[in-house]
């Protein structure tokens, strides 16, 4: 599959991570939020340690592409990269994802059958507020995600505005939206003045309306 070479972006590893990749398989350290109108927010620090080195191998081997997007009556590159597998056809992810997927997948009893990965290059990289696509029509729907480089800024706020919260994830950070999360709750990675690369790993599963 095609994509642009591996972007030359400076990045300094972890001193302090883990040699090797290893999973909080208990998922002792995760706690959750409960937010308003059935939404939750799941949060586990450190949940993927030795994440640096995943870190370097996706950013080197991932076929990264850019997309566009619409504001207004244009359309206007998005101000990041990206790259989707599924596991059910096609290409599939490096195998660190697939064991993620299948360690989520059981713990919350659907089948992550979609992985994305987005970099973001910079503080000028950024995701605008949004619901997923086609989970924001259902009742309940769940969205996996795990961070690695830098830390950046992820926040949430009710549909349509309101008082936001957010978290701060770290490399191999887990945060999990669930219930209604995707419904009734926006998420965003907004800018920032300057911050060193960041890969963010989505898992998602299918949805049946």
């Amino acid at each position: 599959m095609g994509g642009m070479a591996a972007p030359d972006l400076s990045w300094q590893p972890s001193l302090l991570d883990a040699p090797a990749l290893e999973f909080d398989r208990s998922f002792g350290g995760l706690r959750r939020r409960h937010l308003a109108e059935g939404a939750w927010v799941d949060h586990a620090p450190g949940w993927c340690r030795g994440a640096d080195a995943l870190f370097a191998r996706l950013l080197e081997e991932t076929p990264w592409s850019g997309r566009e997007v619409r504001m207004y009556d244009r359309l206007v590159p998005e101000p990041r990269l990206t790259h989707r597998w599924r596991l059910d056809e096609g290409p599939t992810p490096p195998a660190e994802l697939c064991e993620m997927a299948g360690l989520l997948s059981e713990r919350y009893g659907v089948a992550f059958t979609q992985v994305g990965v987005n970099l973001y290059r910079d503080g000028a990289d950024s995701v605008a507020w949004h619901g997923d696509r086609v989970a924001r029509e259902l009742p309940e729907a769940i969205v996996a995600l795990v961070s690695l480089g830098a830390p950046r800024p992820f926040r949430l706020r009710p549909t349509g505005g309101g008082a936001s919260i957010g978290y701060l994830p770290g490399p191999g950070d887990l945060l999990v939206m669930g219930g209604s999360c995707q419904r009734t709750w926006q998420h965003a990675v907004p800018k920032t003045r300057a911050s060193a690369p960041r890969i963010s790993i989505q898992f998602r599963h299918a949805y049946v309306r």
